[in-house]
């Protein structure tokens, strides 16, 4: 720290996740002084494949949050020195002038494509050609949301003045600048994440996203001022007027900073409803040709990333469907559900008698392709809610060690370690198992909300709380545990792993397609 603890050396970061909204407060050794959560629907979903949510509900949500947390008590408002904001990426919000939204927000697990777009030509679309990158391209066009909102809805469109993620319509409706961070901007958005700035004039993603320059906030780096509370803002969050808002990240990132992943060898796992593996680098690789890595919660370093879309909903899903009795318990013990379904991962073998889960149950940019479904294959004669429960957690891992060893070798650094941040993080089978299939010992920092540190040391480095990231991230972060692998279960997902799973998605991608022809889904 910079001299002795000042009276206001407390911060309050807001989490905006997809199933919940927090409100958490830190002091500057990384401690969890205090928490809210509001629990809150995903999204809605007017036609199938659609996924939007009312803008306004995740304001609402932070008011309700930042209620709860100070009738908790545990903080004094005044021990407060400033805010910061991380929320889940890729949801767009469409405003008026004054910031108003025209229509639902789209939420980041929208399905929604807009076909038929004219590609990309002349010097560029030939380029694309050469480097056999026009269908990833045209991925892009097609996912954009501005595309569909426009070809759609032209009067919502014709209305537009701001062009928002859902981290900068919340900054605006914190300070009242139209203003986010760098490190917020995943998503279909024509940014030049090389540089870390919208992309220059007549770049073709400018084309892709016909988007306004205009239309786009202004943005500044990890750890810089977005501006302070206005006075509506201020009664909503209930601290004063002028309290300092500082810029973070999207939650992703935040996640590896708060987890203290900042070496390129220490491989950042994130189980939340997209299930991510990431190490953070401060030179530029792309995992997958044309698809760029994400700025990282420091300023000038980038997270390479790859995503499994759904991958702890499927956790999520199994205990809506099979898991209500965990899920009581657990409400009466005040304890998380996952600590109670470790039992069901003790009560099966490693393998899970044959059950494979391959979670690849949305599309990616290309990997995995458009036709891309998941399957549960059973090759034994003993499946029970046990043995689907252990697969869909091996099954993660496995996709989150093929993804990692794709960007380490991409970025020419093998993983050396790993630290797990999300729902697994509560839970020792989950993390035990993720050391087996990785054969990395698995770290376990000292707090599951990860996220909301790594947006807290943004906060203590914008304010001056600590001098610098690294004197932040080494009193702020540290692992309560290392789980390490066990050699024998190693050597058999290992087998699993080579054997089967790595196969398994080639082999199936023929009948994908097939699927996709006859039932049209995913729509083309």
């Amino acid at each position: 720290m910079t001299g002795p603890a000042a009276a206001a050396d407390q911060l309050l970061a807001l989490d905006v996740g997809t199933q919940s909204v927090r409100a958490l407060v830190f002091d500057p050794h990384g401690t969890l002084v205090a928490a809210s959560r509001v629990p809150i629907e995903p999204y809605v979903s007017p036609h199938p494949g659609w996924a939007e949510q009312d803008a306004e509900l995740y304001w609402r949500s932070i008011g309700e949050a930042c209620t709860v947390l100070w009738a908790g008590g545990l903080v004094r408002r005044e021990a407060i020195a400033g805010i910061s904001l991380t929320a889940q990426r890729g949801t767009v919000v469409v405003t008026d002038d004054a910031g108003t939204p025209l229509r639902p927000a789209m939420v980041w697990l929208d399905q929604r494509r807009t076909e038929g777009l004219e590609p990309i030509g002349g010097v560029t679309g030939l380029v694309f050609r050469a480097l056999r990158v026009r269908d990833t391209v045209a991925a892009f066009q097609a996912e954009c949301e501005a595309n569909w909102i426009a070809a759609n809805e032209p009067e919502t469109w014709g209305g537009v003045r701001h062009y928002l993620l859902l981290s900068g319509f919340l900054v605006h409706r914190l300070t009242g600048r139209f203003v986010d961070s760098v490190a917020s901007q995943v998503g279909y958005l024509p940014f030049d994440f090389k540089r870390f700035r919208w992309a220059r004039s007549g770049d073709w993603r400018w084309k892709a996203a016909p988007i306004d320059p205009a239309w786009l906030p202004e943005l500044v780096a990890p750890g810089t001022a977005l501006g302070g509370l206005t006075p509506v803002a201020a009664a909503v969050i209930g601290l004063p007027e002028g309290t300092p808002v500082i810029a973070a990240a999207g939650d992703k990132a935040c996640e590896a900073l708060g987890s203290g992943a900042l070496e390129p060898h220490i491989g950042s796992i994130s189980y939340g409803t997209t299930a991510t593996i990431s190490t953070t680098q401060t030179r530029y690789v792309e995992a997958v040709p044309l698809v760029p890595p994400y700025p990282a919660a420091i300023p000038g370093a980038w997270s390479l990333e790859v995503q499994v879309y759904r991958g702890y909903w499927m956790v999520d899903w199994f205990k809506r469907q099979f898991g209500g009795r965990e899920v009581a318990e657990a409400a009466e013990l005040g304890i998380a559900p996952e600590a109670l379904f470790d039992d069901l991962v003790r009560e099966t073998p490693p393998g899970s008698m044959g059950l494979l889960l391959q979670p690849t149950w949305s599309p990616g940019i290309r990997v995995p392709g458009p036709e891309a479904k998941g399957a549960i294959i059973g090759f034994g004669d003993v499946h029970t809610r046990a043995h689907l429960y252990r697969a869909i957690l091996e099954g993660l891992a496995y996709a989150l060690r093929e993804g990692g060893e794709r960007a380490a070798w991409r970025a020419k650094t093998p993983l050396r370690e790993l630290r797990v941040s999300g729902g697994g993080a509560q839970s020792p089978a989950a993390l035990q198992l993720t050391a087996d299939i990785f054969g990395l010992p698995t770290g376990r920092p000292h707090t599951h909300e990860t996220s909301g540190l790594g947006a807290a040391i943004d906060a203590a480095v914008g304010l001056g709380i600590h001098a610098s990231f690294s004197s932040a991230v080494s009193e702020m972060t540290r692992v309560a545990e290392v789980v390490k692998p066990d050699p024998a279960r190693h050597l058999l997902y290992d087998a699993l792993y080579e054997r089967v799973y790595s196969r398994m998605y080639a082999r199936l991608k023929p009948l994908y397609e097939e699927i996709r022809s006859i039932t049209g889904y995913p729509p083309r």
